[in-house]
């Protein structure tokens, strides 16, 4: 079961990893990242900020489409981290499961405007985001479960 798929630039790190995790009541982390698969450092230092007895998982989307789609996970209680926009709506189009993203972090770029404390966006993810929002994926935005839930919907 997918409880909630994660917008994050720096994907999985210490306290939110945890606060997250504990949460949600996930047994499953899947960072679902075409570029991480091919970086052993980055790799171990993800698997250094899991949590204790939570399961991680890192796939590229491609594989990690496949695998949700197979019924391979159905057994956990899944967090899926992403590194992007992009690669959120690429999940959600393929998995209709996806039924809520939360955006966590999203580093400022050129061009992009910010949305949020912790949101930046470029002209182009803001659309992917109305496309999943017409879609009826939930969008909020929070960087930690205590912060006040902001629905994207709201402010796009």
């Amino acid at each position: 079961m997918i409880l909630l798929t994660r917008v994050d630039h720096r994907l999985l790190h210490g306290q939110v990893a945890v606060s997250w995790t504990s949460m949600l009541g996930a047994d499953c982390i899947l960072i679902a990242n075409d570029e991480l698969t091919k970086n052993d450092l980055k790799k171990t230092t993800m698997k250094l900020a899991k949590p204790a007895n939570v399961k991680l998982v890192i796939k590229n989307i491609e594989d990690s489409i496949r695998a949700i789609q197979s019924g391979a996970t159905e057994k956990y209680k899944l967090f899926i981290v992403v590194e992007s926009i992009a690669d959120a709506a690429k999940l959600s189009e393929a998995i209709p499961e996806i039924k809520q993203i939360n955006l966590g972090g999203i580093k400022a770029k050129e061009g992009s405007r910010n949305i949020s404390k912790a949101i930046n966006v470029l002209p182009e993810e803001e659309k992917l985001l109305k496309e999943m929002l017409m879609r009826n994926v939930e969008i909020e935005i929070r960087q930690i479960p205590n912060d006040k839930k902001i629905l994207a919907k709201n402010i796009l």
